[in-house]
């Protein structure tokens, strides 16, 4: 675990909020040099607090008004392997996260959809079909909001 001073929690807030920033604006704005902000996060992506890379999607003005978490039960668990009902799930492009859980599901599901029609419609054609489920419990998010954690 890395150690972390208060400019470098402001630096990680910082990015959290908008990755794109150079580190000349980034300095700017903790009253650093652009060397010395670069030189924090390029100690910060050493150390991993950094994940990949990625793209956060507007999933709306894509078409996918409709996003929904699934709680899935297992029917069996002898019967169907762990890696058999991941591999499945992981195919189906409307699942955006799978979680293996503790606690009433065996699995946590981030499903996005079009709208409820098309969200009933991967529901029975896919997720209900898949190797080993048993119950399925649906939640629809109504609102979001991404926070930046605990620094």
């Amino acid at each position: 675990m890395i150690e972390l001073d208060d400019i470098d929690r402001q630096l990680v807030l910082a990015l959290c909020k908008d990755a794109t920033q150079s580190a000349g604006a980034l300095g700017r704005e903790l009253g650093l040099s652009q060397p010395a902000t670069w030189r924090r996060i390029k100690r910060l992506k050493d150390a991993g607090v950094f994940g990949p890379r990625r793209v956060d999607l507007n999933l709306e003005a894509l078409g996918f008004g409709v996003t929904v978490f699934l709680g899935v039960k297992l029917a069996t668990k002898g019967r169907v392997s762990l890696e058999d009902f991941e591999r499945a799930v992981r195919a189906i492009p409307e699942v955006q996260t799978v979680q293996h859980v503790l606690g009433l599901f065996d699995y946590r599901l981030r499903v996005v959809a079009q709208d409820l029609p098309d969200f009933e419609r991967v529901l029975r054609r896919r997720i209900m079909t898949l190797p080993g489920v048993g119950n399925v419990e649906a939640n629809v998010v109504l609102s979001e909001e991404l926070l930046p954690g605990p620094l």
